[in-house]
């Protein structure tokens, strides 16, 4: 009798592709790839882009966090580096460093009111500029910079967070483009930074 196939990891319940291999593919992805020569000159490829980083502002500013996240592949990264160059998530501390687990669970907890840091939820505006897209190696993968600011009002309370994001986005067997990693970098992510209990 054949023994039947293992079922395949989920990985909202296991960080089993946070491995060696997924750090190195992630710190090669994120250098040296903001070369002018491999910017998209193309009006309408970059709109399709810039739809995307609008939708997603827009998605977390209505708190909609599953459509947000299935904005995501699965085996997806959100990394809010606490250094100016973002360095190596290995080696340095970083404000945030979530793989699609922990974005679950950070949603989770949000929804069960006992996140006091969001009770009652901040109200935020995201301005979302300047959108370059850049070809990487890979034919079905895209790198994207963007410009961002946000208002978020919480408590008696408006507060400013801003910088620049990175997203690696790659096709998906349906032909969309999703996100593989965000990399959000805070202009003063080196200093005191009150709860960033917000998903920027």
């Amino acid at each position: 009798m054949n023994a039947s196939a293992p079922a395949p990891l989920d990985p909202s319940r296991s960080s089993y592709y946070v491995n060696d291999a997924f750090y190195s593919e992630l710190i090669a992805n994120f250098t040296g790839w903001q070369d002018d020569a491999c910017l998209i000159a193309d009006v309408a490829a970059r709109d399709e882009f810039r739809r995307l980083l609008e939708r997603e502002a827009r998605l977390l500013d209505q708190l909609r966090y599953d459509d947000w996240l299935a904005m995501y592949v699965p085996e997806c990264v959100y990394w809010v580096p606490s250094t100016p160059n973002a360095g190596d998530p290995r080696h340095e501390i970083a404000i945030m460093f979530d793989d699609r687990r922990r974005l679950e669970d950070r949603i989770y907890r949000v929804r069960t009111g006992f996140a006091w840091s969001q009770a009652p939820a901040s109200r935020t505006v995201r301005l979302i500029s300047n959108v370059e897209v850049f070809v990487t190696a890979r034919d079905d993968a895209r790198m994207l910079r963007s410009n961002f600011l946000i208002s978020e009002f919480w408590g008696d309370e408006t507060r400013i967070l801003t910088g620049w994001a990175a997203h690696r986005v790659v096709r998906s067997s349906d032909a969309q483009w999703k996100i593989r990693a965000k990399q959000v970098n805070l202009i003063d992510c080196d200093q005191s930074i009150r709860n960033p209990s917000i998903i920027l």
